[in-house]
């Protein structure tokens, strides 16, 4: 492919029409592996796990993830809290100076792996075994079978797709299934509950979405009245 991206037109204006079908082969292979993540009986467990801990014991959800899958842990925390279920990332390494103590008694951790041996996730869960030994553990993982997965009492299966990445290397798809399996776990929460579009607009004021989700709830309530 290098070579592929060059043009003599100014500001580089001209496309040749094998740039687009790299760009839909690898769109192809994203959608795809999407497609094909095993849907399993986990998904139904975890949900029913996030409903007891969080929104009848008081608890909150931990998500953590190293690197890349840390980063999408980060998100999946963030769109859990916009969405009425209390959520926090928390970075492996720095549990380990101290913000372990987040940790309460009720709370779910969530964690993610692409190859289920991040040391730095097994040793977050021995850490937090040995703060409270009965804080039920999750795992998003391409590797069910790893030792990470025999330490977590719910495994969801990424389906362990190959990399888009040419080298096969890059965290590309992984994170993309990764994303998917979280907001899949959201939207089956927001129904669970009942989030309501009023629920949205209390907890994101700012923005575009803050001032849409009040106009959409005031049209609600204006068809309730």
């Amino acid at each position: 492919m290098e070579g592929n991206y060059k043009s003599d037109a100014p500001d580089s204006q001209v496309i040749r029409p094998d740039i687009f079908d790299e760009i839909r082969r690898i769109l192809r292979f994203e959608s795809e592996a999407v497609a094909s993540i095993p849907v399993t009986e986990a998904y139904e467990r975890t949900i029913d796990l996030l409903y007891e801990q969080i929104h009848r014991k008081g608890g909150k959800l931990v998500v953590s993830g190293m690197g890349k899958a840390g980063q999408i842990a980060d998100n999946i925390a963030t769109t859990f809290s916009s969405t009425g279920t209390p959520a926090i990332f928390l970075h492996p390494s720095e549990a380990q100076h101290g913000s372990l103590g987040v940790i309460r008694r009720q709370d779910v951790l969530l964690v993610l792996s692409n190859s289920g041996k991040t040391r730095e996730i097994l040793e977050l869960i021995t850490l937090t075994h040995a703060l409270f030994s009965n804080i039920p553990v999750v795992v998003i993982t391409g590797n069910p079978d790893s030792e990470l997965a025999q330490k977590c009492d719910i495994v969801i299966h990424t389906g362990k797709p190959d990399e888009v990445c040419p080298l096969g290397l890059t965290p590309t798809t992984s994170t993309t299934i990764m994303t998917v399996i979280g907001d899949v776990l959201v939207v089956m929460l927001m129904r669970k509950i009942g989030f309501r579009t009023e629920d949205y607009a209390k907890r994101h004021h700012a923005g575009y979405l803050g001032s849409k989700s009040r106009e959409m709830s005031n049209h609600e309530n204006r068809k309730n009245e």
